[in-house]
C-alpha cells in the first residue's frame, strides 16, 4: 500500500547497495510485500534470493517508537534465531551509518513460501497453521527479560510504567501533528486505574504484529512449514498483548482453540483470568491508539489506509472500553 514513510529507490540505487555489501551482480529487482512503513525489494544474485529492506528517510517524520526501528528488527531476529525454533531469515548485511543513503537498511535471506493469506491453504491446513502459530507465539514468550518496553526507546522496571510511557509517547506524537486523542487520554486513565494489575505482568518477548502477511507458509512433506518475518514492532512486555492479534476481535476468554494450542507449548499457560482479561482489553485500546496516531504520519484522507485506520479505531476502542466498563461495574 502507498505510504508517506516509504523511501522509494531506483533499481540502480538498489544495485549500488547490494554492491556495497559485496553482492553483485543482482537482477530480478522488484518491490516486495504488503508493508506500509519500510521499502522492501527482492533481488537475485549468484543463484540466491535476497531481500533488501530500507527504513524511512532520515528527514521523514515517524512515531516515537518507530525511531531506529530497523535496528530493533535486526535485534529481534537474533533473539528469535538464538532462543526459539522459529524459522526467520538470516541477516547477511546491516548498514546503519546512513552514509550511502539517508536511511538504515539491511539485506537478508528471502525465505521460501507465500504469505499466509495468499498461500491457498485448505481449511485443514489453515487450522493446522493456526495451531502452529499459537505454538510459535508460546516459544517466543519463553524469551524473557527483566525490563519492559521498546528496545529502541526506554526500558522500565514494570509493565505499567512501560505501557504508560508508550501511550504518552503516542499522545505526544498526535500533538506534534496538532491532534488530540480524547480516547487515548481515556486509555491513559484506565492504565492508571489498573496499575496494580499491569504491575503483576511478567516480561517476555512480544511481537504485537502477528498478521497474515508476516507469516510465510510452504507445503513441506505432509504438512505446512511456517516462517516469521517483520518482527520490527516487538517489545519486551506482557505476553497477553499478542493474543490481540491471534484471533482479532475475539475476547480472550473465548479463544478456546488458540489457548489450548498455546498452553500445550507454553512455559507459562494463559487461562483468561480476571487480570489477563483486563490486560488484554488495555492492549486492544493501545493498538487502537497506534492506528489512530500513525495515520497522521503515513497517509492523508485520500489514502485507503487512512479510512481503514479510522474504522478499525472505532471498533477497537469501543470493544476495549465497553469490556473494561463491564469489569468496573462488576467491582461495584
Amino acid at each position: 500500500m502507498e505510504s508517506r514513510t516509504k523511501l522509494v529507490l531506483t533499481q540502480d540505487a538498489v544495485r549500488r547497495l547490494f554492491a556495497s555489501a559485496g553482492i553483485s551482480p543482482v537482477n530480478g529487482i522488484e518491490p516486495l510485500g504488503a508493508g506500509e512503513f519500510n521499502a522492501v525489494y527482492a533481488a537475485e544474485a549468484n543463484g540466491k534470493s535476497y531481500v533488501l529492506k530500507v527504513a524511512p528517510g532520515e528527514s521523514t517524520e515517524v512515531l516515537c517508537y518507530e525511531q531506529n526501528i530497523m535496528r530493533a528488527e535486526v535485534f529481534w531476529y537474533a533473539q528469535m534465531r538464538e532462543h526459539t525454533d522459529i524459522r526467520v531469515p538470516e541477516v547477511y548485511h546491516t548498514y546503519f551509518s546512513r552514509a550511502l543513503i539517508e536511511a538504515d537498511w539491511f539485506i537478508m535471506e528471502r525465505l521460501p513460501g507465500e504469505q499466509m493469506d495468499k498461500a491457498g491453504l485448505t481449511a485443514e491446513e489453515k487450522a493446522a497453521v493456526e495451531t502452529r502459530l499459537a505454538q510459535m507465539v508460546a516459544a517466543m514468550h519463553g524469551v524473557t527479560n527483566d525490563r519492559f518496553g521498546y528496545v529502541q526507546n526506554e526500558l522500565y522496571d514494570d509493565w505499567y510504567s512501560a505501557l504508560r510511557a508508550m501511550t504518552e509517547n503516542l499522545l505526544q506524537d498526535a500533538r506534534k501533528k496538532g491532534k488530540r486523542s480524547k480516547r487515548g487520554e481515556r486509555l491513559l486513565y484506565l492504565e492508571e486505574k489498573y496499575r496494580a494489575v499491569l504491575c503483576r505482568a511478567e516480561c517476555t518477548m512480544v511481537n504485537f504484529d502477528i498478521w497474515a502477511p508476516n507469516i510465510l507458509c510452504r507445503r513441506a512433506g505432509s504438512g505446512v512449514e511456517c516462517m516469521w518475518i517483520d518482527p520490527e514492532r516487538c517489545f519486551w512486555g506482557d505476553r497477553i498483548a499478542d493474543f490481540f492479534c491471534l484471533e482479532f476481535g475475539t475476547p480472550l476468554v473465548k479463544m478456546k482453540k488458540t489457548l489450548r494450542a498455546y498452553n500445550g507449548a507454553a512455559k507459562v499457560p494463559v487461562h483468561a483470568t480476571h487480570d489477563e482479561q483486563i490486560r488484554y482489553w488495555l492492549m486492544q485500546g493501545y493498538a487502537a491508539l497506534v492506528m489512530e496516531t500513525e495515520k497522521y504520519y503515513r497517509y492523508t484522507p485520500r489514502h485507503l489506509g487512512w479510512w481503514r485506520n479510522v474504522l478499525a479505531c472505532v471498533y477497537l476502542y469501543h470493544g476495549a472500553f465497553h469490556a473494561l466498563r463491564a469489569f468496573r461495574d462488576e467491582g461495584r
